[in-house]
C-alpha cells in the first residue's frame, strides 16, 4: 500500500534509473551524477533525503532496477546567498503575487537551490504546494505569479498558453533614433553555444514582441515590451537584434564571463501583469514596486 503523497516532492528533482548493470542504487547515481561525491550521496541516503515514487526513503544498498523512479532533493555546498529581498505583494487561498529583485532566480537551478524566490516563498509562507505559474530570467526583475493549491492550479496554469494574460515589461537600452516605434520583431529562437544564450536563427518565427517607447533621455531610452510569446531570454534577444542590446547585459549580444556585480543590474524589469481571474472572473491588475536605474 502506497503512503499518501507528500506535498514537499513538488520541490524533489526526479531521476528514473537509466540502463547499466550497477549492483545498487547508490553506484547508479554515482556513475549517473559524476559531480556528487559517493560520500555525499551516501550522506542524502543517511537523511532521508532520497525517496522512492511514494516517498518513501531508501537504502543506499537497494539492488539496481533500470527505470526506478526516485526522487531526489538537490543540495549545493557553500551556497552563495543573493543580498536582495523579495516583495509579497498579494496572496489569497490560490494565487501569490510576488516581486522578485534581481538576481534571485525562481526556482532551483545549477549552483541555487535555497537563495530562489521558490523556496524563500515556501518557508515565508509554510505552504510546500507553491508552485510558480511562469518564469522569469535570474537577471531580469519584477512580478512573478505562484499557484499556491493544487485543486485551482490548471485553471490559472492555462491563462499562459491561451494568452489570456497580458504581460508588460519595461528595459533600459540605447537609444534607436533610426527606427520607428511601435513596432513588432518577430523571430524564430533556438538555443545556442553556450545551451543557456539563445539565438535568432533562419525559418518560421516562433516568438513575437511588440515595444514601444517609454521615455527618451539622451542615449538611454526606456522601452515598453509586450511578449506575444514566452521563450527564454526573448526580450532580451530582440532588443539586442534590434542594434539596442539592454544595458548591463552579461549575455547579449556577447557573453560577459564574469561573477554578478550587483551594482550593474540587467535594467529589465516585468512591470505588469493583468488578466481576468479564472475563478471569479474578477479583472486583476499587479505592478511591480520596483523600477529601474535609467
Amino acid at each position: 500500500m502506497s503512503t499518501p503523497f507528500d506535498p514537499a516532492l513538488q520541490q524533489a528533482s526526479t531521476v528514473c534509473l537509466p540502463p547499466g548493470h550497477w549492483p545498487t542504487v547508490l553506484d547508479c547515481l554515482c556513475d549517473h551524477f559524476k559531480g556528487i561525491t559517493r560520500d555525499q550521496w551516501l550522506d542524502r541516503f543517511a537523511r532521508g533525503r532520497v525517496l522512492d515514487a511514494d516517498g518513501r526513503p531508501v537504502a543506499a544498498d537497494l539492488p539496481y532496477r533500470r527505470g526506478l523512479r526516485l526522487h531526489y532533493f538537490r543540495e549545493v555546498a557553500n551556497e552563495q546567498p543573493i543580498p536582495f529581498e523579495e516583495t509579497l505583494l498579494y496572496c489569497d487561498d490560490h494565487l501569490v503575487v510576488a516581486d522578485k529583485p534581481h538576481f534571485l532566480p525562481v526556482t532551483p537551478t545549477g549552483e541555487y537551490v535555497e537563495h530562489t524566490l521558490l523556496r524563500r516563498l515556501i518557508r515565508r509562507l509554510d505552504n510546500p504546494h507553491l508552485v510558480p505559474l511562469h518564469r522569469i530570467d535570474r537577471h531580469t526583475a519584477g512580478l512573478v505569479l505562484f499557484s499556491c493549491n493544487p485543486q485551482s492550479r490548471s485553471a490559472y496554469q492555462q491563462l499562459f498558453p491561451q494568452r489570456r494574460i497580458d504581460k508588460r515589461y519595461q528595459a533600459i537600452a540605447a537609444a534607436l533614433p533610426g527606427l520607428s516605434f511601435p513596432r513588432v520583431h518577430r523571430s524564430r529562437l533556438v538555443h545556442g553555444e553556450p545551451f543557456f544564450r539563445m539565438q535568432e536563427v533562419e525559418g518560421a518565427p516562433n516568438t513575437e514582441t511588440l515595444a514601444e517607447v517609454l521615455e527618451c533621455n539622451g542615449q538611454w531610452w526606456r522601452y515598453g515590451l509586450s511578449p506575444v510569446t514566452g521563450k527564454t531570454h526573448q526580450l532580451r534577444v530582440h532588443m539586442a537584434a534590434l542594434g539596442a542590446a539592454i544595458r548591463n547585459d552579461p549575455f547579449y549580444p556577447h557573453l560577459l564571463d564574469a561573477p554578478d556585480d550587483y551594482q550593474r543590474p540587467l535594467q529589465l524589469l516585468a512591470h505588469s501583469l493583468r488578466f481576468d481571474d479564472p475563478l471569479t472572473g474578477q479583472a486583476r491588475y499587479f505592478e511591480s514596486g520596483l523600477s529601474l536605474a535609467g
